[in-house]
């Protein structure tokens, strides 16, 4: 039987003030660094012995998954990084303030940009480019559905992590909340007029446990205080 627990990183600085940030990188607040805390000492007192973590390109996803591995003393596992697990492009969206936005737009146009599947946010003129991604031959969105970021995430869970799980090793994900959808979309096939219900909040760990054939026996969503509220 083997465990897969997935996080959304800590509280940034653009979730605190609530930008629209995408590829960019933040900084964590300090509540940032106080939830990767939590979630590392409630998976301490869980007892889960991880084989590999993996994580995204992403510093406030990083240094989240640090902070986590630190806690449970689990620093030596080996930790795998990817664009491919990155927060989804926001495209011409990114630095601009949500509220914002929603004046300019209106909130249910808004929300098919956040929450929708298909709905692809206005794009940048101009592709940018980071050396992070130049050196792998990655060339960066102009922007990004959620099917879009879906597309780009599943061949990793697929090569590098869905074996690990069959083999029986136990994955730790830390990513983002766009990215850990799409990936709950995959894991629990949630219909495409069904995934703008669902939230996946700063550092608040979902537990999904499998059969050796990787179908799910258990979802389980951890909370903090040491209780756990689960459906299987």
């Amino acid at each position: 039987m083997a465990k897969l627990v997935i996080v959304r990183h800590g509280q940034s600085q653009a979730n605190r003030d609530n930008i629209f940030t995408g590829w960019t990188d933040v900084p964590l607040t300090e509540k940032g660094i106080e939830q990767g805390q939590m979630v590392g000492d409630e998976l301490a007192r869980m007892g889960i012995q991880f084989d590999d973590a993996h994580t995204s390109y992403m510093s406030r996803a990083i240094k989240t998954m640090n902070i986590i591995l630190e806690r449970i003393d689990q620093l030596y596992i080996p930790v795998h990084k990817t664009w491919r697990l990155n927060e989804r492009h926001y495209g011409a969206l990114s630095g601009l303030n949500k509220s914002k936005v929603k004046e300019e737009v209106g909130a249910d146009q808004l929300h098919r940009w956040r929450r929708g599947y298909s709905e692809v946010p206005p794009k940048l003129k101009h592709r940018q480019h980071d050396r992070r991604y130049d050196r792998l031959g990655v060339k960066m969105p102009y922007s990004e559905s959620l099917a879009m970021t879906q597309k780009r995430l599943l061949p990793y869970w697929e090569d590098q992590i869905a074996p690990r799980l069959m083999d029986g090793k136990n994955q730790l994900i830390v990513a983002h909340g766009s990215s850990l959808r799409a990936l709950i979309k995959y894991l629990d096939q949630i219909p495409d007029d069904q995934i703008d219900q669902v939230e996946v909040p700063n550092g608040k760990p979902i537990l999904y446990e499998f059969d050796p054939a990787l179908n799910i026996t258990k979802k389980t969503f951890i909370t903090m205080d040491g209780e756990e509220n689960g459906n299987s």
